[in-house]
């Protein structure tokens, strides 16, 4: 077995290495294309080279430039990640936490600002990144004014800063296309490629954000540029022509309008006070992308294809898992005003601590959904998946006021998307773990401490200890607290967990000493077509997601060739001055979506069928203990506790009323060489944690924050 790991562990450092060496190249050719030699050497060639084939047209250039590598970047982190799940998580990770070079980077750099808690790393990469865009608009705009001139901008009828003006809109185009072919791989939730980096998909929407806005702004200034161009030389009637070849202006200001619709509407204001709007609001990419590719064709918009790409494959599996209902076994009414949600789940899916489930419920909505940390743990309750929903936004609103109504409720309809989460975690790597939460902050901890539990009692591996420290407003909050511990199957043994929980109420300064709600079951009787939660491809849904992706390129290269060669170079003869460019990008688009389409479902039904057969081998969970007693064991001072894990949580945990933490002491407080510091909660409690391990005086603290912005 120990070989065994060896050879998988070389594999993976191999394939990592190779895709260390392609990203490298794909980095160079991304600096290279606003130079000279770019321009006047490596383009002629490869234009020369694969612009004069039949089978690929105008674009082979662009495809085999952007595409292509960025693709098997993909496909083979497919692979990379399927041979990780192979290997003892818990022996490849339990490290003793040595410091490494890259210990000061990962620590938080920005904590206030604009863009929100940033790590060194991250600020390595954005500053980089905008240094890329200054570089190439900087290089794009000096060689191209060197040819402007008095007498060029004669010939042409125009002024010299008129000219300058028609150049600097045109390369602040090209610029923001830069921006646009990495705004779509934070938002692909199953991609494999932000793994590589240690990345999620919710840990990545800032990144979204700042490239929403780089892009737009780019893009605003280039429309301005032109709109103001054409005005100045009494060519406004551009602005309503859609030519037949090349440039299409009537396009790409439909393009600039959905982009500024969309723009609009992420306002933090607008986007808090009404998230409908701004939600829906974001299904206007469709035409913002649609209408770009119109705008410029696909040999320019090539290179946003790969992340794009990406996306659709993605944004297309979640729509085929969305269409299945999910059978909801129970649910349990908490006094604070929370739910939680316990569903059935195929033996085989299996997630890590900290993951997410978007949770659709049509009776409140056919259209909305939402994220919810996962607080199950798959190596714990092999069979259930749970989540907490704190009663906060209307949409949860209406499901609590639906769940604690007296009327009963026999059945809810759910579907589901996900579970989405790290490819590996690293918890075990510290000798003391604290984690600092506020609110229902405390969710993804409660999978982080069963997982512990696992690791100490069936694994026999060596935990670190665990100081949970959890801040509530009122004591009935309390009671999620309850949700610790499995509420099915054998009593874990927490005799090896080294486990504080000090919890904070903060608006109230003794215990409550009566109380009127109490925690309240719900058992649903799902339908025969309700089916347990399972991952849409199945087990090895890693080797389906890069085989979905390389076929279906393949398929579609297949499509364009064979139109390109017996439809389009017959009229054509690559030159794009016949053949209607709309049509060919229209080809294109529909041939892309042919082939996702096609090859995703095709992986999808195949996999229906072993996930049809496991579900058929899971047993009713109709008559399963959903927790035991309603009773809290915190909210109750008086409930006696008979179980001794039960007993064992009780007495790790000190309740203090009346205050809030001293979180700078606490953390400064902890021993070890290693301290991981998660913390889950409101962006205050965030930004004071970040401000505390950035501070320099505790080199042991390690932060990591666990926060969505949705």
């Amino acid at each position: 077995m120990a070989s065994s790991h060896g050879e998988i562990r070389t594999v993976r450092a191999g394939i990592k290495l190779l895709l260390m060496v392609v990203f490298l190249g794909t980095l160079m050719m991304w600096i290279m294309m606003s130079t000279n030699t770019y321009f006047q050497k490596w383009l002629p060639y490869l234009r020369a080279k694969y612009n004069s084939s039949k089978f690929f047209g105008i674009q082979g250039v662009t495809l085999l430039i952007y595409t292509f590598p960025t693709l098997f970047i993909a496909v083979s982190a497919c692979i990379y990640h399927h041979l990780g799940k192979k290997l003892n998580d818990y022996k490849l990770e339990s490290t003793d936490g040595r410091k490494n070079i890259f210990t000061l980077w990962k620590k938080p750099m920005l904590v206030k600002g604009p863009l929100g808690i940033v790590s060194g790393i991250e600020l390595g990469f954005f500053v980089m990144f905008i240094a890329l865009l200054i570089w190439s608009l900087s290089n794009d705009l000096h060689n191209s004014f060197v040819h402007i001139t008095p007498q060029s901008a004669a010939e042409g009828g125009e002024k010299v800063w008129q000219a300058k003006l028609d150049s600097t809109g045109l390369w602040l185009g090209v610029v923001g296309n830069i921006g646009l072919a990495f705004l779509f791989f934070p938002v692909a939730r199953g991609s494999s490629v932000l793994p590589l980096f240690g990345l999620t998909s919710e840990a990545s929407i800032k990144y979204h954000i700042w490239l929403g806005h780089i892009v737009m702004a780019f893009f605003t200034a280039h429309g301005l540029c032109y709109i103001i161009y054409w005005a100045t030389t009494n060519n406004i009637s551009e602005m309503v022509k859609w030519h037949k070849i090349g440039i299409s202006n009537v396009a790409g200001e439909i393009s600039l309008v959905s982009g500024l619709a969309l723009w609009a509407t992420t306002i933090p204001r607008v986007r808090l006070k009404f998230f409908e709007i701004f939600f829906y609001t974001h299904y206007l990419y469709i035409i913002f992308v649609a209408f770009f590719i119109f705008h410029v064709g696909l040999s320019i918009a090539g290179m946003m294809l790969p992340g794009f790409y990406l996306f659709l494959v993605d944004r297309y599996l979640r729509f085929l898992q969305s269409q299945q209902r999910v059978r909801l076994v129970s649910a349990r009414v908490l006094p604070c005003e929370t739910v939680e949600l316990n569903f059935s789940k195929a033996p085989g899916l299996s997630y890590n601590t900290t993951s997410i489930m978007f949770v659709n419920v049509p009776s409140i909505s056919k259209l909305q959904w939402h994220p919810f940390t996962i607080s199950s743990n798959s190596n714990l309750e092999p069979d259930k998946l749970s989540m907490l929903i704190k009663s906060e936004g209307s949409w949860s609103k209406k499901l609590y006021q639906m769940l604690s109504s007296p009327s009963s409720i026999d059945r809810l309809e759910v579907s589901v998307e996900g579970p989405y989460g790290p490819a590996s975690t690293n918890f075990l790597r510290h000798d003391t773990l604290v984690m600092v939460s506020g609110g229902s902050g405390v969710a993804p901890f409660i999978s982080i401490i069963r997982e512990l539990i696992f690791a100490s009692s069936t694994i026999k591996c060596k935990t670190p200890q665990v100081i949970l420290v959890s801040s509530f407003k009122n004591s009935s909050d309390l009671t999620m607290l309850d949700l610790l511990l499995p509420v099915a199957g054998t009593p874990p043994d927490l005799s090896d967990l080294k486990l504080q929980i000090k919890a904070f109420v903060t608006r109230e300064k003794q215990p409550a000493t009566e109380n009127s709600k109490r925690a309240q079951a719900i058992w649903f009787k799902p339908k025969a077509t309700d089916a347990p939660i399972t991952s849409i491809l199945g087990p090895n849904s890693w080797l389906w997601l890069g085989a979905i992706i390389s076929s279906s390129f393949v398929i579609f290269l297949i499509l364009i060739g064979i139109i390109d060669t017996y439809y389009i170079y017959p009229i054509d003869h690559n030159t794009n001055m016949i053949f209607s460019s709309s049509i060919r990008e229209f080809l294109n688009m529909l041939f892309i979506c042919i082939s996702i389409v096609a090859t995703a479902s095709a992986a999808v039904i195949w996999n229906k069928k072993q996930n049809t057969m496991e579900a058929k081998q899971i047993q009713s969970m109709e008559g399963a203990t959903v927790g035991g007693s309603s009773d809290s064991w915190f909210y109750n001072g008086d409930t006696e506790v008979e179980s001794l894990p039960h007993q064992s949580v009780v007495q790790a945990t000190n309740v203090h009323y009346g205050e809030r933490p001293d979180l700078k002491r606490m953390l400064f407080d902890c021993q070890g060489s290693s301290v991981g510091v998660l913390v889950c909660g409101p962006k205050k409690m965030r930004h004071e944690v970040a401000t505390i391990c950035s501070s320099g005086l505790a080199d042991n603290l390690h932060f990591e924050s666990i926060s969505f912005s949705w």
